[in-house]
């Protein structure tokens, strides 16, 4: 390292000057990477056939090919969970909640773990015995039983040693997880049929709890399928990602570097302007698709453009429309019943819809800027939620001011970790069968409060809150936009209000980000928008400093017509929250809200569908492939595929309702299948 200068090891003033140095050197060389990132990726796009796919792993794609093998199984099954026999009351200890928890901090009042903002766990302990003689005691929790879905398992031993597993129920409609202090060496499966015994720690297993300490990957399955234990492992993430992470978190000002790149030297990177089809302006419709039953509503559009037949080079999803579709139509996607795909600009929108107020000032940029959005028909669909290796994190937000901390905690809900709860970056293995997209979820805990405005004033900042299979893992807020599923499946979008919270042990899934979109006037019923929309800093809409909102953009929103109900994604390759607002409302979406932004990892949308055998991987947006992996011709998708640290939802077939799940073994051979498998 001689062009560093040499320096004594006593002379500290060299020394300084030497790190100071390399910082910078670092500091400079992430930033050159984050420009790459964004630039570079706005060049690669424009390749011709806009596909750029990562180096392959010639394991991950061996484990991968098996899944593809198996995408025809389905494990459907129907029915309550059986409560079994179990145990006499006076051997195993059943409580409402875990024994000898951590109560909630006594001066702040506050969660000091995870398992404290879990209130409807129950809990059940008993006397156990290890393969080396050893005696402790086991603690099975139940995270919220009416989902079923996630258990805790701690094992204190004698000798002091304790160990904790974050399982999870790969049949939570059928089975439940629970002690038998005649299986004092491991767990027994309770289902309709009768018990089985699932050994962990006896002598015939005598290494399996070490072996199971150093798994790697996502998920092992345990007990013949009918348990999955989710391991923390290191979740998939971008050069730009890891050059955004470095510089926020290692230089001063950071964040204002990453601002510079955006902003100044990238600008627009992601933006496409719509390009209309030969002849197509103002022509007649023409061979329009069905715009009726079973279609999601049209979007409201201008009588001079209601010809507009718009191109996308860009376009990753097969649909009826070939190469052009008209504005503002719906397009079933290929071989994806249930999806459909539309293209729209802002300017194309009806001068009726939301005509007043400041939301229709738009730019000339963004009325020209395409916008892409698939609906999904909830009729046939259920949504879950996940919570990337990393991301969006429980420790407290840099948005957030030092006033609105409380500096004796280390987030907000009390704590900054989710151990023991493990999360995984991945579609749980039960249900990746049934799994027909994903798309990235909001912004990342560093963005996911208020610093400025009313939010910011309440409530330590308002952090977005979110819940996977039941558990709360961030305390959802009161005023903030929320998509939501409920244990019976169905899928809702609202603000979140006090009232909510008698309903939450119904979540199976949840994520907030932010304020509305659209939201209902209370006074007249009309659908409006959202009371903070343009409004920078109240409305954390992301974006510069001073102010420049246009970005790329994801939003959802949810839509009622002729009796149904749809799920309706967009994203915005150049945007505000206010044109981000005119189009979801020009398509008939009742509630609406604001997802991630900035980059395509952070605004992904992948479709899946079998065709010839294989399990073939359509993205919304050609640029997002960048985010996958591939080998031997084969896509290998962020989320389904490999952990990613990012949060995601995915959309999944509905079970078919008076079907069983089958055997153990079988659930087992179907999630051995994928990577998650040991």
């Amino acid at each position: 390292m001689l062009w560093y200068g040499w320096s004594e090891p006593d002379d500290p003033t060299r020394t300084l000057s030497n790190q100071m140095r390399t910082r910078m050197i670092f500091a400079f060389g992430a930033a050159g990477l984050l420009a790459l990132g964004w630039g570079g990726m706005n060049r690669l796009r424009r390749t011709a056939d806009g596909v750029v796919l990562r180096a392959a792993d010639p394991t991950l794609t061996q484990q991968f090919a098996a899944r593809v093998a198996a995408a025809s199984h389905r494990a459907s099954s129907s029915g309550a969970p059986a409560k079994g026999p179990g145990a006499s009351s006076s051997q195993v200890r059943e409580d409402p909640v875990r024994p000898e928890a951590p109560e909630p901090d006594g001066e702040t009042g506050r969660a000091r773990s995870p398992m404290d903002l879990q209130r409807f766990r129950e809990a059940s302990s008993m006397q156990i015995r290890g393969s080396d003689g050893r005696e402790g005691i086991a603690v099975l929790t139940s995270l919220n039983p009416r989902i079923n879905d996630g258990y805790v398992l701690e094992l204190r031993w004698n000798d002091g040693e304790e160990t904790w597993l974050h399982l999870e129920n790969a049949r939570p409609d059928l089975n439940r997880l629970a002690l038998d202090p005649g299986q004092p060496s491991g767990l027994v499966v309770e289902s309709p049929g009768g018990s089985r015994p699932c050994d962990l720690w006896s002598s015939l297993v005598p290494d399996r709890l070490k072996e199971l300490a150093k798994r790697r990957r996502p998920y092992t399955v345990l007990c013949d399928g009918d348990a999955l234990l989710r391991h923390r492992t290191q979740g998939s993430r971008t050069a730009r990602e890891w050059a955004a992470d470095f510089l926020r978190s290692n230089v001063p000002g950071g964040e204002g570097l990453t601002v510079l790149v955006k902003n100044a030297v990238y600008p627009d990177a992601f933006l496409e302007k719509a390009e209309l089809a030969a002849g197509a302006a103002g022509a007649s419709p023409g061979a329009a698709p069905p715009d009726g039953l079973g279609f999601p509503r049209a979007a409201l559009v201008k009588a001079e453009h209601l010809g507009d037949r718009l191109v996308s080079r860009e376009l990753g999803i097969s649909t009826s429309g070939g190469g052009s579709l008209l504005a503002g139509r719906w397009y079933p996607a290929a071989g994806s019943p249930g999806v459909f795909v539309s293209l729209m600009t802002p300017g194309r929108v009806a001068r009726e819809i939301l005509a007043e107020g400041s939301v229709r000032s738009l730019d000339a940029t963004e009325e020209d800027a395409l916008v892409y959005l698939v609906a999904f028909d909830l009729e046939r669909f259920d949504l879950g939620f996940g919570v990337g290796t990393d991301h969006p994190g429980v420790g407290w937000s840099e948005s957030v001011d030092d006033a609105s901390r409380e500096s004796a905690l280390p987030g907000p809900d009390g704590f900054a970790d989710l151990a023991p709860l493990e999360p995984t970056g991945f579609v749980p293995p039960q249900v990746a069968d049934r799994v027909v997209a994903t798309f990235a979820g909001g912004f990342k805990r560093l963005h996911g409060a208020f610093h400025s405005g009313p939010f910011s004033r309440v409530r330590s900042g308002s952090h977005y809150g979110f819940v996977e299979g039941g558990a709360v893992l961030s305390t959802l807020q009161p005023g903030l936009s929320t998509l939501f599923a409920l244990d019976d499946g169905s899928v809702e979008m609202k603000t979140w209000a006090p009232s909510d919270d008698a309903r939450l042990e119904r979540v199976r899934s949840a994520r907030q980000n932010g304020v509305p979109l659209l939201e209902r006037d209370p006074e007249t019923g009309l659908v409006v928008a959202g009371a903070l929309v343009g409004r920078w800093g109240e409305g954390n809409w992301g974006g510069s400093q001073n102010a420049r909102l246009r970005s790329v953009r994801a939003g959802a929103g949810l839509q009622e017509w002729a009796g149904r109900r749809y799920l309706v994604f967009g994203y915005f390759s150049s945007a505000t929250p206010s044109a981000m607002a005119v189009v979801l409302a020009s398509y008939g979406c009742q509630y609406a809200m604001h997802l991630d932004m900035n980059a395509p990892e952070h605004t992904y949308l992948a479709l899946y569908r079998e065709q010839g055998g294989r399990l073939e991987v359509e993205h919304l947006v050609r640029a997002m492939s960048v985010l996958d992996k591939t080998s031997g011709g084969t896509t290998v998708p962020r989320f389904l595929a490999y952990a990613d640290n990012r949060d995601f939802f995915y959309v999944m077939k509905k079970r078919v309702r008076g079907s069983r799940a089958p055997p153990g073994p079988g659930v087992s051979a179907a999630v051995s299948a994928s990577p998650a498998s040991p």
